[in-house]
């Protein structure tokens, strides 16, 4: 195997990829990229077993072949050499030699063989959607997912076609973020698919926002391709809960609020929360809403907002950590909260926009 490139092209699908690159490995192989050279072309694989990423860029191949070497050690590398360098890289024996200028490095491999590879996933259907639609459904829903949760399918992000919508539902049991986008003209079949936290935001991270893109469902994977690049996750096995279930009908207690002032005056009083438990209380009455926290140094905050208010006086507790990530998502100027009592969830939404929706349970203070 040899080829060259231009530093800046060589690493375009190194930085791609790497998120995925394990520092920590329990099998010294996924510590690596699989390279493949030919026909003009350079791919980078690289996996944990759960994400696989694969990155393309055109570059001049003497020789075609492939090789595993060190991902990390070989970003740095090219991260390293000056701008505008040509690389060259060729395969020697086990060593990866890599030359620009008065450079050269030889690194140790392992061979291409042993890389573990997904192939076919088997898609049972493929949907096409902009990406700009894709990343409004994980940006307003992936801050709820669960992180190290032993009921193991809520450490993911639900995906849901029907008709002509895609729904993305995210909960970690205290709080639910929902949100779907209607695709014209489509006729999608019923289907629900648990994507992993990790594919998630790793798929996060790699939308630029432009463009339309291909989402392959299969009955154990996912697989998106994006510009230039391959995106495959395994799904998370198991049944996600019955969200329908979780999300409160509209009650007569209803608050509408400036949301950029409700954020702030809840930012200003949760700074003396309890460190550990962030809660914080809210009084509703007609005539406002009352913001108290405390803490365990007898510590005490409270602020008073004005907000449009009709139904009964509620004394209600919330994670204050989870109110402020719902109102970052809620797009518009004015949020409506509602609530029945003070035992109950609270629905959180944009007033008019059905396609959003918040849902957050109450905390005894």
């Amino acid at each position: 195997m040899k080829f060259s490139a231009a530093r800046e092209v060589l690493l375009k699908p190194l930085q791609a990829v790497i998120g995925v690159v394990e520092r920590r490995q329990t099998m010294p192989i996924l510590s690596n990229v699989l390279i493949i050279a030919q026909d003009g072309r350079l791919s980078v694989t690289a996996t944990d077993l759960e994400v696989e990423l694969v990155a393309q860029a055109e570059v001049d191949v003497e020789n075609g072949g492939e090789i595993t070497v060190s991902g990390r050690k070989l970003l740095d590398i090219c991260k390293a050499l000056p701008e505008g360098s040509d690389i060259h890289i060729s395969l020697s024996g086990e060593k990866l030699s890599v030359r620009a200028g008065r450079s050269k490095f030889n690194l140790a491999t392992l061979p291409a063989a042993e890389f573990p590879v997904v192939e076919d996933i088997k898609a049972g259907q493929t949907i096409s959607v902009s990406q700009e639609a894709l990343g409004h459904l994980i940006e307003k829903t992936h801050f709820s997912m669960a992180q190290q949760d032993v009921r193991y399918y809520l450490n993911g992000m639900l995906l849901e076609t029907s008709g002509q919508h895609l729904r993305a539902v995210a909960t970690d049991g205290h709080r639910l973020a929902l949100c779907q986008v209607e695709l014209d003209g489509a006729d999608l079949e019923a289907q629900q698919v648990i994507v992993p936290r990790k594919g998630v935001l790793e798929l996060q991270r790699l939308m630029s926002g432009e463009g339309d893109l291909n989402i392959e469902l299969g009955s154990n994977h996912i697989r998106i391709q994006l510009e230039g690049i391959r995106f495959t996750s395994k799904l998370i096995d198991g049944k996600f809960p019955e969200y329908d279930r979780v999300i409160p009908k509209e009650s007569a207690n209803e608050l509408k609020a400036n949301r950029s002032e409700f954020r702030d005056a809840l930012q200003r009083t949760a700074i003396l929360s309890n460190e550990k438990y962030r809660g914080i209380r809210l009084v509703i009455r007609d005539s406002g809403v009352i913001l108290q926290a405390h803490n365990p140094e007898q510590e005490e905050a409270e602020e008073e907002l004005e907000v449009e208010y009709s139904g009964e006086d509620i004394e209600i507790g919330f994670n204050v950590n989870y109110l402020l990530d719902a109102l970052g998502a809620v797009e518009g100027d004015i949020v409506t909260l509602s609530v029945q009592d003070s035992n109950s969830s609270c629905l959180i939404r944009q007033p008019g926009n059905e396609d959003s929706t918040f849902v957050v349970m109450p905390m005894r203070l």
